[in-house]
C-alpha cells in the first residue's frame, strides 16, 4: 500500500534520495525503504523531509479523497 509520495516530490525537485539521507543523518537503505513504502517515516521526519524539499507536508501524503 503506497502511503507516501516522498520519491515522487525527490524527482520533481531535483533531488536524490541520497541528498535527503545526508540532509537527514539517515542511511541511504532507510531513506529507500521510505521511497518504495517499505516502512513509513514519523511524522516528525516528514516535517523534516517537507522542509528540505521546501513543500507542504501533505505534498508528501498520499491523498484519501
Amino acid at each position: 500500500m503506497r502511503l507516501n509520495r516522498i520519491k515522487l516530490v525527490l524527482v520533481e525537485k531535483e533531488k536524490t534520495s541520497r541528498d535527503l539521507a545526508k540532509h537527514l543523518n539517515k542511511t541511504e537503505s532507510t531513506v529507500s525503504r521510505w521511497c518504495t513504502n517499505e516502512v513509513q517515516p514519523s511524522v516528525e521526519i516528514l516535517y523534516q523531509i517537507s522542509v528540505f524539499l521546501k513543500v507542504d507536508i501533505r505534498e508528501l501524503l498520499v491523498s484519501t479523497a
